[in-house]
């Protein structure tokens, strides 16, 4: 079962029973100080077109969306804090928190998990890099995010190694063609592309995660039939991902727009 909920994510959860969710993913805002903005187009060949193509076919461009939001907040620790708190209360004992977040914040966020989960409870620094858009030329260019992976309790919790799927050796002339046709499991760095432009995936929504991700980290760390929370869901990936894997899950978002887009993402439109 999905359920799509719109509103003030910090109600909403006081709203959930303690201890009752599995795995909580979130992909908060960044704290960017920057308002995040996706525009889809289309085109179509025009001999007045604004954009010049392949032998200089020109294409002119329709603009048929666009998504925004302001990725600020003047104390971001003052926000997130009472969320997680929330967080923490309804995560089962045996439960998982996977937290994605950019690198200008994610070693305060960490401090603030600690004092939250316990050090002990801190089991991964993820990091999810990709190899795609413009690079600076100011300084080496930031292609990677952060996502810390927190239980509940340290000495009991959920991973299915089996479930996990595999990747390819990136020196396959030095293992056996056994391990070289199984693959092998990832470490705690995942090369993984970003939602591409022309995707079945893609949604338009300016901050979408690929399925890939999300189906990794709900293998792994649910089993079917749990419960996994995303309280800023933004495009539902992490609803997309739990219908295929047989997993129940409760979407947030006080974003009208991210609501809508879900819902027609999930077949839950009325």
């Amino acid at each position: 079962m999905i359920q799509v909920l719109f509103g003030d994510n910090l109600d909403l959860l006081k709203n959930i029973d303690s201890e009752s969710i599995d795995l909580i993913y979130i992909d908060p805002p960044f704290n960017t100080g920057k308002t995040r903005k996706k525009t889809t187009i289309r085109t179509r060949q025009s001999d007045t077109g604004d954009r010049v193509g392949f032998k200089g076919q020109k294409f002119e461009t329709e603009e048929l969306s666009t998504h925004a939001y302001n990725d600020q907040f003047s104390d971001f620790r003052e926000f997130i804090e009472p969320r997680l708190l929330e967080a923490y209360r309804v995560l089962k004992n045996t439960g998982a928190l996977y937290f994605h977040i950019d690198y200008r914040e994610s070693h305060y966020c960490k401090i603030l998990l600690d004092e939250i989960f316990g050090r002990d409870s801190f089991l991964n620094e993820i990091i999810w890099a990709y190899d795609y858009g413009g690079r600076t030329k100011k300084k080496w260019a930031p292609k990677h995010d952060t996502i810390l992976y927190y239980v509940k309790n340290p000495k009991k919790y959920t991973f299915n190694i089996e479930a996990i799927d595999r990747i390819p050796y990136m020196a396959p002339g030095l293992v056996s063609p056994e391990k070289r046709a199984l693959g092998k499991l990832p470490t705690d760095t995942w090369w993984h592309t970003i939602v591409p432009t022309n995707s079945k995936e893609k949604t338009g929504y300016p901050t979408q995660k690929p399925l890939g991700v999300l189906r990794r980290i709900i293998a792994a760390s649910s089993n079917p039939g749990d419960t996994v929370l995303d309280f800023f869901a933004g495009s539902g990936t992490t609803g997309a991902a739990c219908l295929e894997l047989g997993r129940d899950c409760i979407l947030m978002d006080n974003n009208p727009e991210a609501i809508a887009i879900m819902k027609r993402r999930l077949g839950l439109e009325d």
